[in-house]
């Protein structure tokens, strides 16, 4: 019951921060930057929000956004992110399916609980797989941009990826730990196995008890 549990909070936990890593993943806020020095850009009134997918212009009376398409020109800490946060959107959605198949409620067909757990290993080692590509693009991300401009503050995108990424981290651990068969299981299984077939030798047992029979 214990097990049970803890796999249907890993469950949640893994599904809420993949939809994060997709929230992260499809928006552009993930920093805030600025051409010139802090004062004059917050004199001007004019910041740029810079993500995957777009450079946005900020200010009181224009959000303006350039998508970029230059694949080839883009610095490698974005083409980097980009290519770990598209395969982390992907691999949330069958580490999801997986998982949720391996649930005590869902059962498929006649299998043993021993196939059930292999799949919600597999499920849980794909949810970590896509917190580790979260947290690589949320961590360079931003420390690319800070080289290349000057970084003001970190966008709400980013907080998302960083949530994300916590939870499917946090998630997948808790979905692989609980699915792993204890030496337990097995013990009683063999117990079992041992009093329905009786003593593995029974014949020498037979032979005396015709000997003593026959005096």
């Amino acid at each position: 019951m214990a097990n049970t549990c803890l796999q249907f909070t890993g469950f949640v936990m893994g599904f809420l921060g993949w939809i994060g890593l997709i929230i992260a993943t499809a928006t552009n806020e993930w920093v805030v930057t600025c051409k010139y020095n802090i004062h004059t850009c917050k004199k001007m009134d004019e910041l740029e929000a810079k993500g995957l997918w777009a450079d946005c212009v900020i200010s009181t009376a224009l959000y303006h956004c350039i998508t970029l398409t230059q694949i080839l020109e883009l610095p490698a800490y974005i083409q980097t992110s980009r290519a770990l946060m598209v395969t982390a959107s992907i691999l949330g959605l069958p580490a999801v399916a997986l998982v949720l198949m391996s649930m005590s409620c869902i059962n498929l067909g006649s299998e043993p609980e021993s196939a059930k757990n292999k799949r919600s290993v597999f499920g849980g080692i794909l949810i970590l797989l896509t917190s580790f590509c979260g947290i690589v693009s949320t961590v360079w991300f931003p420390i690319g941009a800070h080289y290349e401009r000057s970084l003001m503050s970190f966008g709400f995108s980013l907080y998302s990826g960083w949530v994300g990424t916590a939870l499917c981290f946090l998630g997948g651990c808790m979905i692989t730990c609980c699915s792993v068969d204890t030496p337990a299981a097995y013990t009683d299984n063999n117990r079992f196995y041992y009093s329905k077939q009786g003593p593995a030798h029974p014949g020498p047992a037979s032979t005396n008890h015709a000997k003593s029979a026959h005096v």
